[in-house]
């Protein structure tokens, strides 16, 4: 792959420059071209971050990109370099993967202990797929099928509290389809009738599973807890 002149030019710069990852810098921002440096070097950084790659010697980055704006030798044959970054990669997808497992386990071992205890409820009901519910308020109008386009106000929290998504901070009304969304939606807003507010605790098996949304404070396994207002049915 290709890159700039320029890009090339102000990486190098970044990488000549730059500490060991996890030290803290501050960068000189004097002129525009070492805020284009620093601002690739963040983006760069919190891309490589977002794929796994915490650790990386600057040292040997800086080399091998003066050796290839210099079309020097490089120390490695093409098909070695493949496999290192091959090598490393499948080992960080491994890490990620080990992690996730076990951020799963931990969610779904507090998540079960908090789902028993709370389906101790008066108020709280339990459908035989384990979604659990509580009816805030009942509704008057339609309620919607699976294939329905639905329109909600929603605030969804973990269970320690935590808000992650809210409809009412946004200040606006979500609407979609009722099929593409988590199942734990899909079930739990059929048993509403326009009008109604139901609050939804949902076993990470009927929401994101090991699978939460990238960058979200969700972790694997965890459960969901929504409360709902349906304010539309949308045939």
């Amino acid at each position: 792959m290709k890159l700039s002149a320029l890009f090339l030019i102000v990486l190098f710069a970044i990488t000549t420059a730059c500490n060991t990852p996890g030290q803290d810098s501050e960068a000189n921002l004097n002129s525009k071209i070492d805020s284009v440096g620093y601002s690739l070097g963040y983006f760069y950084g919190t891309n490589l971050a977002s794929e796994g790659v915490t650790e990386i010697s600057t040292n040997g980055f800086a080399a091998g990109l003066n050796h290839g704006i210099d079309q020097a030798d490089s120390q490695l044959t093409e098909e070695e370099m493949q496999i290192v970054l091959q090598t490393y990669q499948q080992e960080i997808k491994m890490q990620t993967q080990m992690r996730n497992q076990q951020d799963a386990e931990e969610q779904i071992q507090a998540g079960n202990e908090f789902l028993e205890e709370n389906a101790l409820r008066d108020d709280v009901q339990v459908t035989d797929s384990g979604l659990q519910y509580r009816v805030i308020e009942e509704g008057t109008g339609a309620s919607p099928s699976e294939t329905s386009e639905v329109e909600v106000h929603y605030r969804g929290t973990l269970i320690d509290g935590e808000e992650f998504d809210s409809s009412y901070e946004r200040g606006e009304t979500a609407t979609f389809p009722l099929n593409r969304v988590i199942s734990g939606w899909t079930e739990g807003l059929q048993l509403m009738s326009e009008g109604a507010t139901y609050e939804f605790f949902i076993p990470g098996e009927l929401g994101y599973g090991n699978n939460p949304p990238p960058g979200s404070i969700i972790k694997p396994g965890s459960v969901l807890i929504f409360e709902v207002e349906l304010i539309d049915v949308k045939e």
